[in-house]
Parts: structure tokens; sequence; C-alpha cells
């Protein structure tokens, strides 16, 4: 089975002289046009969304692409974005909600909670055959999802200050009504008929609102991923993308030989694991989904690369997942290297950190003006791979 995978990417628009939020994506998507691009609930975000890909190669060049184009748009506008789960200075204002009927039904619903969603994620999908598959699906592959926001870990800040959690952004999106765990159902129908209790409930308007760590698309044959934060970089998005990739294939796989999710129905471990993994990042303990018992990100994380080995071979994957993985771990989360920065440096400098990251100005100047793919096998001199961007022309 071909499992094409594709990303969802929110990033956040902020002032390029203050480093500052500010609600101006309306501008950015003036210039950008719409094709690809869309509004969140707050004016200070922009969401792209990937082509559909076979390979990784393909996925990371899209994400280079897109990113170079959004910082193009954004200097001509005085702007600057940033793909993380939260940037160190904002302000909370229920007036900055983009004028959708929508949104503006949710900002008037959720109030508090709406106003403070000064967040962006990272979405993947991946191919499922279909929705009852997708469904059954979500039960394998939720006990390995917070080692995937482990990976993703970016917003250690919040309104100025240091929250002590590597991923504040899950914190902040977790008082949603229907955030966490997605819970196992035995088929669609089950899960469409939890779904409409829910509407009915009228705690949730419509399927958008399913924020679960994982969900199957209500548009597309897919599982989406939705646990992690957004990535500075993007390989980061591609080393995510891989891993999950890889859990869908297995999950299916293990369906397809008639493998019981054997659920014993107690999420709270999963609940527990994801809030561990947002407060450890790469750089504490996790939740052992083999055990259920605290062991070191790193650890957790290559137990999980050799369980997934046999279905990233299948994918084509492994070689770079591993190499990208090892660079992961080396180089520390993107929550540990903004606090790094700002601890040798100041605040202003962090962000810069993560517009500099998120435009690819990092691996640039590495690579030179080399057009390389994004190959595990490519080295630097330090020994470890690098994904290097496709360069402009």
């Amino acid at each position: 089975m071909t499992v094409r995978i594709g990303a969802e990417e929110e990033f956040h628009v902020l002032d390029a002289e203050s480093g500052r939020l500010v609600p101006r994506a309306g501008r950015l998507l003036e210039r950008l046009g719409t094709a690809g691009f869309s509004s969140e609930l707050q004016q200070s975000a922009v969401e792209s969304n990937s082509e559909v890909h076979d390979t990784l190669d393909g996925l990371y060049a899209d994400l280079s692409g897109t990113r170079r184009r959004l910082a193009a748009a954004a200097a001509h506008e005085g702007l600057a974005v940033v793909a993380a789960g939260t940037v160190p200075l904002a302000r909370v204002t229920p007036r900055d909600v983009t004028a959708d009927p929508r949104f503006r039904r949710m900002a008037e619903e959720y109030r508090r909670v709406a106003d403070e969603q000064l967040i962006c994620s990272a979405q993947v999908h991946a191919d499922v055959p279909d929705r009852d598959t997708a469904v059954r699906a979500m039960c394998l592959v939720s006990p390995w999802l917070p080692p995937l926001l482990a990976l993703s870990a970016s917003s250690p800040y919040w309104l100025g200050s240091d929250t002590g959690y590597a991923s504040w952004r899950t914190m902040l999106w977790q008082r949603w009504p229907t955030a966490g765990p997605a819970g196992c159902y035995r088929d669609a129908a089950a899960y469409d008929a939890a779904v409409a209790e829910l509407i009915g409930s009228g705690v949730i308007s419509d399927t958008g609102m399913l924020y679960q760590d994982v969900r199957p698309s209500a548009h597309q044959r897919t599982l989406e991923l939705r646990i992690g934060d957004a990535c500075p970089r993007a390989e980061t998005v591609v080393l995510i993308a891989g891993l999950f990739r890889a859990l869908v294939r297995d999950a299916c796989h293990r369906l397809e030989r008639g493998a019981d999710p054997r659920c014993d129905g107690h999420h709270e471990w999963l609940r527990a694991a994801g809030w561990r993994a947002a407060r450890s990042g790469l750089e504490g303990p996790l939740v052992d989904p083999w055990t259920r018992r605290a062991a070191p990100a790193h650890l957790v994380l290559r137990r999980m690369l050799h369980r997934l080995r046999p279905a990233l071979e299948a994918s084509g994957d492994f070689v770079t997942v591993r190499e990208l993985l090892a660079e992961a771990l080396a180089a520390g989360s993107a929550a540990d290297r903004l606090r790094r920065t700002v601890r040798e440096a100041d605040l202003p400098t962090g962000i810069d950190l993560l517009v500099t990251e998120t435009r690819g100005d990092r691996l640039q100047a590495r690579a030179g003006t080399r057009r390389a793919r994004p190959q595990a096998a490519t080295r630097h001199a330090g020994g470890r791979s690098r994904l290097h961007p496709v360069t402009p022309g």
C-alpha cells in the first residue's frame, strides 16, 4: 500500500522590528493569494497546506518553498513569520479575531480560551484505505504520539515569560473541550455517532472542532496527526511526518492481519504521557509506551525507531528518518535551543533565532549554493546528516 503524506503548517505573524505578534495576517494573505494559504481564528496566524507527496524529499522541498514564499511576502510588509507553538512576545485581546462568522461565534462562545488561541501547530496527513481503518488505527497509534510531541516542542515562552514547559501550546490547547487523546472506537459508525452526540450537546458546533491528538479527516481518506507544535526547522516536520507515516502503515498492517487493538479503556496514562512530553520535550523523561514508565527521551525515540523499522523501510524512509532523529536528539528541542539563546544573549535574539530557522537561513548558510535533495546521505563537517533546502533559481 502506498501511504502518501501531506502537512499543514501554521505560522505566527510578527512585526519585523519589535518581534511582537501582530494581527496583520490579512495583509500577508493579500500579497500571497489564497492558493495554498488560509486564515486562522486569530488575525496573527496564517496556515499553509502542502501538496500530497509520496516521498519525504518531495514534502521537504514543498515545505521549504512555502516558507521562502512566506518570508519574502512578509518582508515586503515589514513583517516576519515564525513556525513555533508560541512566540515569546504577544498580547491577549478579544479584538483580533478574524472577521469570519464561524470564528466570531467561536470567540463569543469560548471567550478567554479563544482570546488566548495565540498558538500554532503542524498537522500531518497520512493515507488510509478507508474510514473504518482510520478510526480503528487511532487506538494503535495513540500511545506513540507523545514522543512526536516531544520532537516538535517549541513553545517555552508565553507573554514574555518562561513557563517551564517545552510546549506551553499544549497546555493552552488542552483547554478546548475536545482536545487530548482520541479514544478507541470499534468502527467509523461508532466514532461518527460519538461526534454527532458531541455536536448535539452544543459544546462544539461542527466536526472542524474535533481537536483530538489524532483524528480521521472529515473530507479526505487520511488519518490526521494534530498533537504537535509548529516547528521552526522544516526538517523536524519531515521527521515527524516520516514517523507518523510509519505508525499508520504499521497500524494498517496489523489490522489487515486481524490484530485487535486490545484497548483496556484506560486513557489516563495517555493524557499523562502527553503532559510529560509537553513539560520535558527532548530534555527530560518521557513515558515509554511499552512499559508506561518514565524513560529518557532518547531511549524512547530510539526504541520507537527500532519498532517501526519495517514500516519505515517499506516507505523507503528508514535511513532518512534514522539520520534526522539522530540530529534532532543531538541538537535538542526547539524549546531548548530558544532557551539557550535567550540565556546567552536576550529575548530578542531568541526571537531572531525562530525567524531565521523558520526561513531556513541556518541551513542555507551551511549548504552554500549547492542544490541538494533532503536525503540522509548528505553530510557536513561535523559528521551528522543534514537536510539541505532546495535553493531558489
